[in-house]
């Protein structure tokens, strides 16, 4: 099976300030893989690569065979940690914005869906809650027929009842054999649905492994993260 993820020899710099260090790694399709490391550690430029916002890295990063660009963005549905849509919008207005974009965006499927998550159509974005405005952006991501979808903190600054409420649109809507890679910070609350884990720490590859490897001693995943920073980052 041929690789979604493939990266070698990454290397970010911002100035005199590495985000990123020679970081190698691969992925096979069909994984849902957890993204971990404490605040600043490179996560998010990473995934910023990977979708293709930032181009100015050394190495060689692959999506499907494709470099990131115009080919490997019809194939990823990123969902960003920051609201992205412009606050005049409406819940429709950004179904309709989304849809003139993508070719594989299930326009009848989001309209359902809205209704589902008890989102009024008519709203505008800026009048929406915070948990809102993150269940309409996961709406539209997962609205797509990706083969990637890349999600930065998709429950990040929302309640508990809420976090089980997105991890399960996350899990009902995701195309079979489809591969999600996923950045969070609550380990405890997802690890279950890890198949693998790619940790990284002050910009370098710490740990990339199977879920079910690294648990075999009868440790979590969270466990093993607290081991893996406890040192330098005081966990």
């Amino acid at each position: 099976m041929a690789d979604i993820i493939s990266v070698k020899n990454l290397s970010k710099s911002y100035g005199s300030v590495h985000v990123l260090s020679n970081v190698s790694f691969s992925f096979e399709s069909g994984q849902i893989i957890g993204l971990l490391g404490p605040n600043g550690s490179g996560k998010t430029s990473l995934i910023k690569i990977l979708v293709g916002l930032i181009n100015d890295y050394s190495g060689e990063v692959l999506i499907d065979g494709h470099k990131p660009g115009k080919i490997s963005k019809s194939l990823v549905a990123y969902l960003p940690d920051k609201t992205y849509l412009a606050s005049y919008m409406t819940a429709d207005d950004a179904i309709n914005y989304i849809a003139d974009f993508y070719d594989d965006f299930d326009k009848a499927k989001a309209m359902h869906m809205l209704d589902v998550f008890q989102l009024p159509h008519k709203q505008k974005v800026k009048t929406m809650s915070k948990g809102m405005q993150e269940k309409l952006q996961l709406l539209l991501v997962m609205c797509r027929n990706a083969k990637l979808y890349i999600l930065d903190e998709p429950m990040g600054g929302v309640d508990p009842a809420a976090r089980d409420f997105i991890l399960e649109t996350i899990l009902k809507n995701r195309p079979e054999g489809s591969t999600i890679l996923m950045s969070t910070h609550l380990i405890q609350d997802v690890e279950e649905v890890f198949d693998s884990i790619l940790m990284i720490g002050r910009g370098s590859l710490l740990m990339k492994d199977t879920v079910k490897n690294i648990t075999a001693s009868g440790k979590t995943v969270n466990d093993i993260f607290k081991e893996v920073f406890s040192v330098d980052w005081g966990f």
